[in-house]
């Protein structure tokens, strides 16, 4: 279980992470839509999250979907430590309706966000469909993980969006999943 709290001027979060949970969402960011959003990252990837953000709404949404993935980046790099004992790669194609998406990880202590994903609208709900990109390369940037996340196909931005966090979620489910030794599977013999 990890803890994290971040206050700034323009967001007050505070997230509880156990990602060897039981899928258990308290998701409260102010933005109704990227709550669903982070509730299906929990309840697909197995986790249990809590999180609370009072954010400057009234500006726009960009701090604190932004700021939301820097918690939750922390939080998971926070729980998994040095990383020994876990699988470390994961890969998920998800669908939704008409829409396919995919994502692969590696918890490797590299950041780095690849993210291909065009959207028709420009909002889903009041979430600015752009702050998707935002948030996964805030997550993967503070957690430390190697993120390839792509909507291959799809014509409601809804679906695409959706899959996307879904496929994230598989794919950190089985990187994070223990390995047979509890080693750090590295060459190097660390990450």
């Amino acid at each position: 279980m990890s803890v994290i709290e971040r206050k700034t001027k323009e967001t007050d979060i505070k997230a509880e992470l156990n990602v060897y949970g039981s899928s258990k969402a308290e998701i409260d960011s102010g933005i109704g839509f990227f709550d669903h959003m982070l509730t299906a990252l929990t309840v697909h990837g197995g986790f249990d999250l809590k999180l609370k953000c009072d954010g400057d709404l009234y500006v726009d949404g960009h701090h604190t979907v932004e700021d939301c993935g820097i918690v939750l980046g922390k939080a998971l790099a926070e729980a998994l430590g040095d990383k020994s004992g876990i699988v470390r790669f994961g890969s998920a194609y998800v669908p939704m309706d008409e829409a396919l998406s995919f994502c692969a990880v590696d918890i490797s202590g590299r950041p780095y966000l690849v993210f291909d994903a065009e959207f028709t609208d420009d909002r889903t709900g009041t979430f600015d469909n752009c702050l998707t990109e935002e948030f996964f390369r805030a997550f993967a940037f503070n957690a430390g993980i190697t993120l390839h996340v792509k909507n291959v196909y799809g014509r409601n931005d809804h679906h695409k969006i959706e899959s996307m966090f879904k496929a994230v979620a598989y794919a950190l489910k089985t990187a994070v999943r223990k390995n047979s030794d509890g080693s750090v599977v590295s060459t190097k013999g660390t990450l």
